[in-house]
């Protein structure tokens, strides 16, 4: 169970901080989904920002406090430019595509190549189709995008930032499957103090413990509701 973590920043008390990036093609609404899930807000008006961008939002999961900071490339797809500083660290991925258009889905694999590439191979990723408010507009059909996530392993699930459908559900379906990787870990690291060390959480902590593997493929879709 998670919740809204509340309280002045002062007083704060974060157990975990978690590094998370968006990432897909320009204009998908990766900038949309992140507003809504940080600050509950979209703007119809949004426009593309270069560099990178990141927000925080902290929330409490099985009685400990997590931070997401949640990175945005903001713009940089377009360029090419995003670069393994901004995957470093990360223990969440969230490549975000438009329902409403069949290119940014067949990009998909490349974002995936590149995420894998330069990520911590424990990653937890989703799959997000965004724009699912545009259903009489849709390109990609959700049995192919759910297809695609069972066979590399993913979670999939469909959202509209403009309506807040699902973009909560993804974002905590993403942590709380870190956060127990992360338990996991530290299962094993305290049974077995000649464990390996693997930095799993980000910055902030180190997990000690030989590699534990993501739960297996048929567990990991979610289908959008």
């Amino acid at each position: 169970m998670a919740s809204n973590s509340t309280g002045s920043a002062a007083n704060e008390k974060i157990d975990y901080v978690f590094k998370t990036v968006l990432i897909g093609d320009s204009a998908v609404g990766k900038s949309q989904i992140l507003s809504r899930f940080a600050r509950n807000e979209f703007s119809v008006d949004s426009k593309a920002t270069i560099g990178v961008e990141f927000q925080t939002r902290t929330l409490e999961i099985e009685h400990k406090s997590v931070k997401a900071q949640i990175w945005d490339t903001a713009g940089q797809e377009r360029y090419r430019a995003v670069t393994s500083a901004y995957y470093r660290g990360a223990v969440g991925a969230l490549l975000v595509y438009d329902i409403t258009k069949r290119q940014s889905f067949d990009h998909v694999p490349r974002w995936l190549d590149e995420l894998r590439g330069h990520a911590d191979k424990n990653i937890v990723i989703m799959l997000i189709g965004n724009k699912s408010d545009l259903e009489n507009d849709r390109a990609v059909p959700s049995e192919d995008a759910k297809e695609f996530a069972e066979k590399e392993g993913v979670f999939f699930m469909e959202t509209s930032a403009l309506e807040a459908t699902n973009v909560e559900t993804a974002f905590l379906t993403v942590l709380t499957a870190i956060f127990n990787i992360v338990n996991r870990k530290n299962l094993v690291a305290y049974e077995d103090s000649k464990g390996d060390t693997a930095h799993l959480t980000g910055r902030k902590i180190n997990i000690s413990g030989p590699a534990q593997e993501i739960p297996s493929n048929k567990n990991k879709c979610c289908q959008s509701s």
